[in-house]
């Protein structure tokens, strides 16, 4: 994997479903950020690869590779790993890029706010039946995922407390990166909008001990230590690590391992533990070796379920908060990390390691390891 290298990383403002970019589809969301990475890396990439979940089909990759105005000629390939795809979409363009391609822009994009409505067919001469979401797994494993994060936060034993803490301080973070301009170099805008819309500044811990269960009679998961529903994309560009922008010493994110790997579905949240375990043998490095690290917080229980089985001290990830300050633009999620750690390990040279992960529906996880390269 050491073939590929990031060179370019881009994303749009992250907004709650129905508001600041519900009139934003999601070929436009994508079209923006394909663009802009099309752009940055100064020449006409060789595939486009997008992951997407809740899109109207129709290979949401190629009809925002056309929106970006790219040529005809580029292909673009749509990749359903649920929350996961758009970390599996670089991952699968690092690939291509280490076994000879040209450069590829990678990422993902997610339209809560235009995603369409969708039935199963009528049975028996009865109504078609609307359903929110395709199955994650047969009917016996596919338990809701703010269900199953309460059960893996109790389980493991992370307490209500801790969850609110965690989230609050998410919401901290991510008011100060904005208000330094740390987001400002990374930010596409899109529809008028320019910034995220979702954190809130003062959001303490103790407002959120108000909040009651969200998915369980006496759980601790609650709309406030959870992610929201949200629209967003994000790309990076990647070119061969001996280009001529690579032998020109042109700063990126060398790619140095990555995987996907399954658990139960029941639990999927956990699904990013072994997929780290695995991208980091593959890079060779421990977790006491990275300098930067983004995991996705789809709920404050789960992702601290998660550094407490790698053991990750939370106060090393998220620098600058995370999804559930942020949002949960659910295909562009993973994207989105990679954008995050391409902002502090190159624009502001935080370090040399960095690794990003996440879990999706259906029990799997994705995770990506890069070296700074300066």
């Amino acid at each position: 994997m050491t073939g590929a290298l990031i060179v370019a990383a881009r994303r749009t403002p992250i907004g709650t479903a129905g508001r600041s970019l519900a009139g934003v589809t999601a070929a436009e969301l994508g079209g923006a950020v394909v663009r802009a990475v099309a752009d940055d890396l100064g020449e006409v990439p060789a595939e486009v690869v997008l992951g997407n979940c809740m899109g109207p089909g129709g290979n949401v990759a190629r009809v925002a590779s056309l929106t970006a105005g790219l040529p005809v000629e580029v292909p673009a390939l749509t990749v359903d790993r649920q929350c996961a795809s758009g970390l599996a979409a670089i991952e699968l363009g690092a690939r291509l890029v280490s076994g000879g391609s040209g450069p590829v822009v990678a990422g993902g994009v997610e339209s809560a706010s235009t995603a369409p409505w969708r039935f199963w067919p009528p049975e028996a001469g009865g109504p078609p039946v609307r359903y929110e979401r395709a199955p994650f797994a047969p009917a016996s494993d596919d338990v809701d995922m703010g269900v199953a994060a309460d059960l893996l936060a109790q389980e493991r034993g992370v307490t209500r407390e801790r969850q609110d803490a965690y989230a609050a301080e998410s919401h901290a973070r991510a008011v100060l990166a904005a208000a330094r301009g740390e987001f400002d170099a990374e930010i596409v805008a899109v529809g008028g909008v320019a910034a995220d819309e979702r954190p809130r500044a003062g959001l303490t811990a103790e407002r959120l001990a108000r909040f009651r269960a969200a998915f369980r009679e006496g759980g601790t998961v609650t709309i406030g230590n959870s992610c929201g529903v949200n629209d967003g994309a994000a790309a990076v560009g990647i070119v061969p690590a001996g280009s001529r922008e690579g032998a020109a010493g042109r700063p990126g994110l060398r790619v140095l391992g990555a995987a996907s790997a399954g658990v139960a579905p029941g639990r999927p949240g956990i699904g990013l533990v072994p997929a780290v375990k695995l991208a980091l043998a593959e890079a060779g490095l421990a977790v006491g070796d990275l300098d930067v690290i983004e995991f996705n917080e789809a709920f404050a229980g789960q992702v601290l379920a998660c550094y407490d089985a790698l053991g990750i001290d939370p106060g090393r990830a998220c620098a600058g908060g995370g999804a559930l300050a942020l949002g949960h633009p659910w295909g562009a999620s993973g994207a989105v990390l990679v954008v995050r750690l391409f902002t502090q390990l190159v624009r502001q040279g935080r370090g040399r390691y960095g690794l990003a992960a996440i879990a999706a529906g259906g029990g799997q996880g994705t995770a990506l390891v890069v070296e700074a390269c300066r």
